[in-house]
């Protein structure tokens, strides 16, 4: 019963979106209006402003962070904080208080990884930075991230556990909510920061 109010708990957590609460703190216009249309990070940084960008990023990753780390300081079983872990992420995608329709998970996939490990949230983290200074995608680096992150947790646990199922899972739903980006890429309209769409 505990976990089971931990896992409702974290979803309902999951839901707040910083996008939108950042952008009516700031007087924005609603981040699912405009551009890509997602209440994330990088949406709003296409206000101009960063400093609402920042409190949303912190915001969505923090909400993952903190789930993981009060099931784990709770002492709640391993399968307990994965479940509460992979439901504070499908609460960011898919938010009660938004009728389901989320962001796509990155900053809150980073916060629960960084939980689970610093070692795994730096790797992808760092892996994230290196793919976006070099090709200057957001998008595309969160998908490369995503699909190192089952490599770096393999690594780091030493084969395959439930936190490398859970690393699994995160990365796949998050690349799912990436499909449009995906062949917005393969087709060459995908627009990046310092560069227009084809």
């Amino acid at each position: 019963m505990v976990e089971a109010g931990f896992v409702i708990a974290a979803y309902l957590l999951g839901s707040i979106s910083f996008g939108i609460l950042m952008s009516k703190v700031f007087g924005l216009p609603d981040p699912r209006t405009v551009g890509s249309g997602n209440p994330g990070a990088t949406n709003v940084l296409r206000s101009g402003k960063k400093l609402a960008a920042f409190l949303t990023l912190f915001g969505d990753a923090f909400k993952g962070y903190l789930a993981v780390w009060a099931a784990a300081r709770y002492g709640l079983s391993d399968v307990g904080i994965c479940l509460v872990g992979l439901s504070v992420f499908i609460g960011h995608l898919y938010p009660v208080y938004y009728a389901f329709k989320g962001g796509k998970g990155v900053a809150t996939a980073l916060g629960v990884l960084l939980a689970i490990s610093p070692w795994l949230g730096l790797s992808v983290l760092l892996t994230w930075i290196l793919a976006f200074a070099i090709w200057r995608y957001s998008s595309l680096a969160a998908i490369l991230a995503a699909l190192l992150a089952p490599v770096f947790a393999w690594r780091l646990f030493g084969g395959p556990d439930i936190y490398f199922a859970t690393t699994i899972l995160l990365a796949l739903l998050l690349v799912w909510r990436h499909r449009s980006n995906i062949r917005n890429l393969l087709s060459g309209t995908e627009g990046g920061f310092g560069k227009g769409k084809s």
